[in-house]
């Protein structure tokens, strides 16, 4: 899916939620690994049919939409991604002028910008349309290039490589791409892994993958941010953002950001 070479069989779960069994009609998912870049997808995942993979997707978010078990999941720092995109509109770096948050779910990061911090941000999600305050959402045929496009949370849920190459083709070509995801050095061989744990999650990204795939994408350096779990890909080299970044960082007294040529594998040791 990222750099076309053979995968290996890796290991195998087994989910025990009833639910996924009675929508699948399966129970063990089997993961391979990327012999070079070390991404790891599930073939089971990849091998469900569409209708099926959005039941899957509808039973386990819906659920904790409505119920509000947000203990049970790793939810997203929504407020933290808000805080961080208005330090990089305010000081130029990203333009919130232009933006989509695309795959947005229920538009929690829209509603904090918009109550917060007074920023609009479209959404689209190809299979939730909230009702929510303060969120815009798009059709599909509204949809356009943009200075900045966010992807939050998604990039694990992906089966194949059309569903990242979508969101790459809303970047314009001088626009940034926004991620959050889990990505860490090497995927654990471990299926008590607490990322697998969500049963929708079918992708898993290392920090070779992620390079890989900017500088296929045209992307030629990144920042990173702890406290937003957000990566920013730019096309420009770093020593266009770097003075600026370095600002920032003084300002607020800590090391909100990170910056590199190339991706910020910030969690080199995971």
């Amino acid at each position: 899916m990222i750099c076309d070479s053979s995968t290996s069989y890796y290991f195998s779960k087994n989910y025990a939620e009833p639910y996924f069994r009675a929508v699948t009609g399966v129970e063990k998912v089997d993961y391979y690994r990327c012999d070079n870049c070390g991404f790891v997808v599930s073939k089971t995942h990849v091998d469900m049919p569409d209708d099926v993979w959005a039941e899957l997707n509808f039973q386990f978010h819906h659920q904790h939409e409505e119920r509000g078990l947000y203990s049970d999941i790793n939810q997203p720092p929504y407020i933290e991604q808000a805080l961080m995109l208005a330090l990089l509109g305010e000081n130029n770096i990203v333009d919130l002028s232009n933006v989509i948050d695309f795959a947005a779910g229920y538009g929690r990061l829209s509603q904090m910008l918009s109550r917060y911090f007074r920023v609009d941000l479209p959404v689209y999600d190809p299979y939730v349309v909230s009702s929510s305050a303060g969120v815009s959402y798009l059709a599909a045929n509204e949809l356009n290039k943009y200075k900045t496009v966010i992807n939050s949370a998604m990039f694990e849920h992906v089966r194949s490589r059309f569903d990242l190459d979508r969101v790459y083709d809303l970047v314009s070509d001088d626009g940034c791409l926004i991620i959050h995801t889990l990505v860490c050095e090497r995927i654990p061989n471990d299926p008590d892994w607490f990322y697998l744990n969500p049963p929708v999650h079918s992708a898993f990204h290392t920090n070779k993958s992620m390079e890989i795939l900017m500088r296929q994408w045209g992307f030629k350096s990144s920042l990173y941010s702890p406290k937003s779990k957000c990566w920013v890909l730019f096309r420009e080299e770093v020593d266009a953002v770097q003075d600026q970044i370095s600002k920032i960082n003084r300002e607020l007294q800590q090391i909100w950001f990170y910056c590199k040529a190339g991706f910020v594998d910030y969690w080199k040791g995971f």
